[in-house]
Formats: C-alpha cells, structure tokens, sequence
C-alpha cells in the first residue's frame, strides 16, 4: 500500500518593488517572496480532485494585494501578514511559509545629501528571512544574510597547519582575508524588532571581523558568531558560512622585482569553504 507521507505546493520567485511615497522621501524595497503551503491535499494527488487547491496564481496576486494595504516595515512582519491570510482563507492548510531575499537599494548622495527619490544599488548582498506558522501556533523566524562581500588587508595569518606529501601551501603570517558571508540566525519566539536587530547583528558581524586578530577563517567565524550570541539575546542560535577569496602573492622575482604584499591575483575557483553554527552551552 501506498500512502501520501508529505507535501507541500506554492509559489516561487514572486518580484516585488514596493514604493513608500512620504512627504520628505520615499522608501524604496525589492523583494523576491517563496511562498509554499502544507496541509489536507491527498485528494489532490490520490485522485486529481483540485477542490481544496489555492492556484499558485492566486498566491501571486495575494502578494500584491495584501503589498497595498500592509503596514509591515520589513520582510519579517510582510511574511507574516502573508501567513496569516494564507491560513485565516484556508482551513485546509495546516502550516504556511514565506522566505523573502531582498536586494538593498540606498538613496543616491546627490550634492550635499542622499536624494530623496533617486536610489543606487551598489552592492550584491541579500537580505533574507523565511517564516513559518503552524495553524496551532509554533511560529519560527529565521533571518540573516547572503554575499555580503569583505576583505581586510591586515590582521589575518595562516601557520601552524597540518602538512602532508602534498602540501604546497606556504605558511602567510601576513595575507588578505576575504569572504562571500552568509548569515542564518533564529530568532526568540517574543522578537517583535526585527529590522532593528538585523542592522544590529549585522553591525556585530562586520565589527569583529575588521578587528579580530585572525589565525584561520574558523577562528574568526567563532569570534563573529560568539559575539553575535552574546550581545543580543533575543537570537537562539547563528550559522556563518565563509567561502575563503584567495588572493594569491604574484611572484614578480623573475622581472627582477620585489613584492612588499602588495600585488595579487585574485581567483574564484576552487576556493575554501568553512561553515559552522553555534549556539548557548
């Protein structure tokens, strides 16, 4: 016998820029919104019975509509507006999700300030957050980011490492530290201030990795994550992942020249990846 043991359907890659006109500025934010549901649908794929299914088009404009009226300040609160009407309009739903990426877009400084409605998009990095609701309560948010780029020139060295028959891997004392960090970290069930703490924990993040004296990217992933964890408590746990940027030491000895560290070659492929999660012993 076969039975349906999961499932779930929704709509993906939903675009959306949303516009606040006040008088002084406008706001300006682009989101990409996943939006899946789970619940009674074995009719559905037992017997093709589409009575109890949302089209995923109605998913969409469900998007946009609620986007009108909404008094949500970030993806966070967005998300949730969009559960709860996802599971208030269906009774057969059990359980609905929605992961929002945002691409940040900044006021153009134009002559002596930011512009107030002209923005400039200078940066790669993605804000991200994915809520979920079960029709009984257990709320979860988990937010964070991606491809937040950042070097430092200084303060990072790699010795002391295991070396085999084919290790070839000189020993820096003094090299660039580069990444590609992305961010996971799970918010308190009570957490109501989400944007303010993203920019927070953001801040911690790129603090101590500017300031730490590195021995290895682990050991500065530790130091970013630990200082996350215990200067805001409202997060449970945080997962970083730090692809390594090499920048490699161009020899110029055979053009009779030295090299002070300052001449590199920077490659994308292969490189290092470290990923950890920590949380409160």
């Amino acid at each position: 016998m076969v039975v349906l043991a999961e499932n779930n359907y929704g709509k993906s890659r939903v675009r959306l820029v949303h516009v606040k006109r006040r008088p002084e500025q406008h706001d300006l934010r682009e989101w990409t919104i996943d939006i899946s549901l789970e619940g009674d649908f074995e009719s559905c794929f037992v017997d093709g019975n589409n009575s109890k299914v949302l089209p995923t088009d109605t998913m969409k404009n469900t998007v946009y509509s609620l986007a009108r009226s909404s008094s949500a300040t970030c993806m966070e609160d967005f998300a949730q507006e969009l559960i709860a009407h996802f599971l208030d309009q269906n009774p057969q739903v059990t359980r609905a999700r929605a992961a929002i990426s945002e691409k940040l877009w900044e006021h153009l400084l134009a002559g002596t300030g930011p512009h107030p409605t002209t923005f400039v998009q200078s940066s790669g990095e993605l804000q991200i957050t994915d809520v979920g609701r079960n029709r009984n309560g257990g709320l979860s948010v988990i937010s964070g980011l991606n491809n937040l780029l950042i070097l430092k020139t200084a303060g990072s060295e790699f010795v002391g490492f295991l070396k085999d028959s084919l290790t070839t891997l000189p020993e820096a004392t003094d090299r660039l530290l580069g990444t590609s960090l992305s961010a996971r970290w799970a918010y308190a069930p009570s957490v109501h201030s989400f944007q303010s703490l993203r920019s927070r924990i953001r801040g911690i993040l790129v603090a101590v990795f500017a300031d730490h004296s590195s021995k290895s990217v682990q050991h500065t992933l530790y130091a970013m994550g630990e200082a996350a964890l215990e200067q805001v408590s409202e997060i449970e746990d945080i997962q970083l992942s730090m692809p390594n940027k090499h920048c490699l030491l161009v020899d110029l000895s055979r053009f009779g020249q030295d090299n002070p560290n300052e001449v590199f070659l920077p490659i994308d492929e292969p490189h290092g990846f470290i990923e950890a999660r920590l949380r409160r012993g």
